[in-house]
């Protein structure tokens, strides 16, 4: 969850005072290290469920986190997230063996029924999935920011660091989505199931350089987020979307290399966890302090076990795709433990258990057959790995060891699994759950289907069926059911259709939801010929005009081009004319923001067909008298 006791290092005396802990901290560390005070003999899983809450008519974002922790905040167990619209909830820490998975899964859906007690209240519903459908842009200023000073002030920091004028998203999928953002609360698109392993101190070498490898496969066999802003992108977009939103770089003539706070690693690791702190604390800026009060080399000298919260701090400010974590265990003992931020939220809690079971399955597995993993794949090949996942997820093809290539899918089946197994059974888990989650994932295998195939099929076949906005509300309520159900893991469930869309609420519905943003212009010095010529062949009424730079500078429509070769028919002229001799100047135009409701009324109101959607003079899309229609047509069916 984080440290909550933050705020912004505003003058030099606060920041050297964080910096001297935070240099204690990292001696504290080594001391422990050397001196091997760690907790040692035991092992213990943990898990983070984050979730997003979204209202029962519209399926979009629903900004209430606030309101459902004061109800429930006698438990301790529930957290905010970032943006108002999300939660957290910690579980319990479980000694690794037995029936620790479906205890695990139960805890889950027990909290989860809490909190879903409480959002009915609020006519919302809490959702597990790697980034929500139904997010727009707007969706995502600071507006929704969480009122919290930790998050106000890691807003502040990070746009304090911030290069060039915005951040901005550049992913390429099956579609592409090119962007600017004016803040970093895009980082709150992603939700995601946080697995921790806690090792000993002197197997966490070994174990991290296994996380790194075991990255990739385990991402693409569980990847759930290919969706943003209704664009197809990466089987696992919150991997680049993560990385983007909070990626204060910007492009320059020269090559010098700059890391994002947000990344996989740059190479193994050699001697011990604190190689990490001291690379992340040699290459970031320290974004947000607290008000150390312990002195953490004194209380090691004294025999006591220091938080080392400074260090924690900086920790929580720099996302490693497996993080490393210290912690102090209910027996006063600190302990080391790696998290895996990889897995997304979602389809289903079976699912999210499966996927912790693999990968811890497959860490023990592995660990007792191969001691050094560097002898076997290079770090590269690893971090490429990871990268194909993020984009390709359950198609992947990756570089495996001894420089072998192999599909995710044969990797999963034909030799991950028996390593998980392994793994699994020295632990003494139980062999129901063994079967049952593991199951899972060789089904996925088998079937070739995860979340995000699902999502990529399902929202594939409803936008050739209807508009981006209902196509996006559809598969959202489809998920919410398939998950209320609980009766089937996700690659299980049936595609969804149209006609399973109920409540569909338009009252929020905003322009930029239906509009055409795939668009055909013309520019003002173009032949009207070729413009009517344009026209016909896409059976257009309506072309935007616009300038080099995008800009709007006027609308043509059928009716005009009728007048112009009428008049030139009946003159008999032979004079030729360019667009802007006929075109109409002031064309009424609107925003993205701008209610479906309200654009309506624009439309009746001034007794035209279309309305060019803008932001500034840019043209970013258009609506017309068809997409309306459309929309009605498909409302009265439904309600019919």
């Amino acid at each position: 969850m984080g440290e909550q006791r933050v705020s912004l290092v505003e003058n030099k005396e606060q920041m050297r005072s964080f910096v001297k802990s935070l240099l204690k901290d990292v001696q504290a560390l080594q001391y422990m290290l050397e001196h091997d005070v760690f907790e040692s003999g035991i092992t213990r899983i943990g898990a983070e469920q984050e979730m997003v809450l979204v209202k029962n008519k519209t399926m979009k974002p629903a900004p209430i986190a606030m309101e459902i922790i004061e109800k429930l905040k006698d438990k301790p167990w529930l957290e905010t997230e970032l943006a108002k619209f999300n939660l957290e909830i910690t579980l319990d820490p479980k000694v690794f063996t037995s029936n620790c998975f479906s205890a695990l899964e139960k805890e889950i859906e027990d909290k989860l029924a809490l909190i879903a007690t409480e959002l009915n209240h609020h006519d919302s519903s809490l959702l597990l999935t790697g980034i929500l459908p139904t997010f727009r842009k707007n969706d995502l200023e600071l507006h929704n920011l969480t009122p919290k000073e930790r998050y106000k002030a890691l807003m502040k920091a990070i746009n304090s660091q911030l290069i060039g004028n915005d951040f901005e998203l550049r992913i390429f999928g099956i579609d592409e989505l090119l962007v600017r953002h004016s803040s970093p609360l895009l980082e709150a698109c992603n939700t995601s199931f946080q697995v921790h392993l806690q090792t000993d101190a002197k197997d966490f070498v070994k174990l991290y350089n296994l996380a790194q490898t075991l990255a990739a496969p385990v991402l693409a066999i569980g990847a759930n987020s290919p969706l943003v802003f209704g664009k197809r992108l990466w089987h696992e977009s919150r991997i680049a979307l993560f990385q983007q939103s909070i990626d204060v770089r910007t492009s320059h003539e020269h090559f010098r290399e700059r890391s994002p706070r947000v990344s996989f690693g740059s190479d193994w690791l050699d001697e011990s966890i604190i190689e990490i702190f001291k690379e992340d604390i040699s290459r970031f800026r320290i974004l947000i302090g607290s008000d150390i009060a312990e002195d953490s080399l004194s209380m090691i000298h004294e025999g006591k076990i220091p938080k080392l919260r400074a260090l924690q701090v900086h920790n929580s400010t720099v996302y490693r795709w497996n993080r490393p974590c210290y912690g102090i265990s209910d027996n006063g003992l600190p302990h080391l433990r790696i998290e895996n931020r990889v897995l997304p939220a979602g389809p289903t809690i079976q699912d999210e258990v499966a996927n912790a079971c693999f990968w811890l399955g497959c860490m023990v597995g592995m660990a007792d057959e191969i001691d050094d993993i560097k002898k076997h794949i290079n770090f590269v090949d690893t971090r490429d790995n990871f990268g194909k996942a993020a984009k390709y997820g359950i198609d992947s093809n990756f570089t495996w060891f001894k420089d072998r290539k192999v599909t995710a899918c044969e990797l999963v089946k034909n030799e991950l699994l028996d390593y998980a197994r392994k793994g699994l059974k020295m632990k003494a888990v139980d062999q129901k759950d063994i079967d049952k989650y593991l199951g899972i994932i060789e089904a996925r295998a088998d079937q070739h289907m995860n979340g995000s195939r699902w999502l990529l099929r399902g929202y594939t076949k409803l936008k050739e069926e209807t508009t981006t906005d209902e196509a996006l509300s559809t598969i959202t309520q489809a998920i919410l059911k398939n998950q209320k159900d609980n009766k089937k893991p996700g690659h299980e469930w049936p595609m969804p259709e149209v006609h399973d869309l109920s409540d569909y609420d338009t009252y929020d519905l905003v322009v930029s939801e239906i509009m055409m943003t795939d668009l055909f212009t013309a520019q003002q010095n173009d032949v009207i010929e070729l413009v009517a010529e344009m026209m016909k062949w896409r059976k257009f009424k309506y072309m935007p005009i616009e300038d080099a730079k995008g800009n709007l500078v006027g609308l043509v429509s059928s009716k005009e081009l009728i007048a112009y070769f009428s008049d030139k028919q009946t003159k008999q002229s032979s004079e030729d004319k360019i667009i802007r001799d006929i075109m109409i100047t002031d064309p009424v135009t609107v925003t993205g923001d701008t209610r479906v409701s309200d654009a309506i009324q624009i439309l009746q109101k001034q007794n035209i067909g279309c309305l060019p959607v803008v932001d500034g003079p840019e043209l970013v899309g258009i609506v017309t008298e068809w997409d309306i229609a459309q929309l009605s047509g498909r409302l009265i069916s439904k309600r019919g």
